[in-house]
C-alpha cells in the first residue's frame, strides 16, 4: 500500500495495553498511507482505535502500559516507532501536530493562552519576546480569534469552546507542521462552530500545504473534507478508498451499514433509520478473524471468526478486509 508521494506510511502496526487482565491489543496490524497535501479521515465508532492510532503515531502511548508491539510508522523516510526519544521530541509539536479531542482537558488552565503559545514556539526555536509575541498574534489572527493582544492574556476558563479550540488550532500550527492530526475537533461543538472549524482547518492547510488525519466518528464530516477514509472497526481498518469511491460503492457490510445509518434529507418523515445489530465487542473480546461477522445479519461459521480475512485491494486504490461473509 506504499506511496513514493506520501508524508506517512504506516505499515502493520500493532499496538496494545497491558492491564490487569492481561494484555489487549488495541490496534491490530493496520497499514495506511497519508499523501503529501491531502486528507485522510479515519472514521469509526467509539473504542475501534482511531485515537490509538493517532497516540501510536505521535508516541504519546500512556506509559508503561501502552506499547507499540510490532509495525513501523514511517514519516519523510524516518522510522517513528524506532527513534530515539530525544528526536521524536523534537519532530512532535514541530513537524507532526495534533490537535486534541477536548480543548479543555489539553490547555493548561493555570497558564494564559500566550504563556501557551509561548512555550510550543520555543520548545523548537530560539526567539526573542518581540518574535515570540509577533508569532503569536499572527497565528492567533490566522485562526479567527478576535482581538488577539487580549486574548493572549486571557486562561482558558475565560474562552468559548469554539475560541477554545481555535487556541488549540494555533497552538499545533504555530511551527507549521508538515503534517496535522486532529482527533475529532468539532466533539461537543454546536454545529454552526462545527463548520467554521472544518473551514478553518481546510483553509489553512490549503495554504500551509499540510497533510491532514481527520480522526471522527462523523461520515458527513467525512465527506465534507476528506480526500480518501479509513473506516475502523475492533482495531482494524476494515475499508480504505477515496472518499467518492467508498461513498458510491461501499464493499464491506460494516461501511455500508454506516452510510445506512445516516439521515438523508429526501426521506419521507415516516421512514426509519437502519441500525446496525448487535454492539461493538469489548476489547477483551476481539475475535482473530472476523470481528464484524456476527453483527451483519449474515450466515457465518467457525472458520470465519478464527481466520483473519485478508486485506485485498479489490479495486484501484480501493482496499477492503475481504471477509466472504462481510464483502458482497
Amino acid at each position: 500500500m506504499s506511496n513514493d508521494d506520501s508524508i506517512l506510511q504506516v505499515e502493520n502496526l500493532v499496538t496494545a495495553f497491558d492491564t490487569d487482565a492481561g494484555r489487549m491489543t488495541a490496534v491490530d496490524g493496520i497499514s495506511f498511507d497519508v499523501p503529501r497535501g491531502k486528507t485522510l479521515g479515519i472514521v469509526g465508532e467509539s473504542g475501534c482505535g482511531k485515537s490509538v492510532t493517532a497516540f501510536s503515531i505521535t508516541r504519546l502511548l500512556p506509559q508503561p502500559h501502552g506499547q507499540i508491539l510490532s509495525g513501523s510508522i514511517r514519516f519523510e523516510g524516518q522510522d517513528l516507532v524506532s527513534l530515539p526519544l530525544e528526536q521524536m521530541q523534537a519532530i512532535r509539536g514541530n513537524e507532526i501536530s495534533m490537535i486534541f479531542q477536548e480543548p479543555m482537558t489539553a490547555l493548561n488552565p493555570v497558564q494564559t493562552v500566550g504563556r501557551q503559545l509561548a512555550e510550543a514556539i520555543l520548545l523548537h526555536t530560539q526567539c526573542s519576546k518581540a518574535e515570540v509575541l509577533s508569532r503569536s498574534v499572527d497565528m492567533m489572527k490566522k485562526v479567527r480569534i478576535p482581538a488577539p493582544e487580549t486574548r493572549l492574556g486571557e486562561y482558558p476558563h475565560q474562552l468559548s469552546g469554539g475560541m477554545r479550540q481555535r487556541i488549540m488550532i494555533a497552538m499545533a500550527l504555530i511551527n507549521k507542521p508538515k503534517l496535522l492530526i486532529a482527533d475529532e475537533p468539532t466533539t461537543a461543538l454546536d454545529v454552526t462552530v462545527q463548520a467554521q472549524i472544518l473551514k478553518l482547518i481546510a483553509d489553512l492547510q490549503q495554504e500551509m500545504g499540510m497533510s491532514v488525519i481527520l480522526i471522527t466518528h462523523d461520515l458527513g464530516v467525512i465527506a465534507e473534507v476528506c480526500d480518501e477514509v479509513a473506516v475502523m472497526y475492533a482495531g482494524r481498518i476494515v475499508e480504505r478508498a477515496s472518499v467518492h469511491e467508498l461513498f458510491a460503492r461501499p464493499r464491506h457490510a460494516y461501511t455500508q451499514g454506516l452510510l445506512e445509518s445516516i439521515p438523508r434529507l429526501d426521506s419521507t418523515p415516516k421512514t426509519l433509520l437502519k441500525a446496525i445489530p448487535g454492539n461493538v465487542p469489548g476489547i477483551a473480546d476481539f475475535r482473530p478473524g472476523c470481528r464484524f461477522a456476527t453483527r451483519s445479519g449474515r450466515p457465518h461459521t467457525d472458520t470465519h471468526l478464527s481466520v483473519r480475512p485478508a486485506f485485498v485491494e479489490i479495486s484501484p486504490n480501493h482496499w477492503v478486509e475481504n471477509c466472504p461473509i462481510c464483502v458482497a
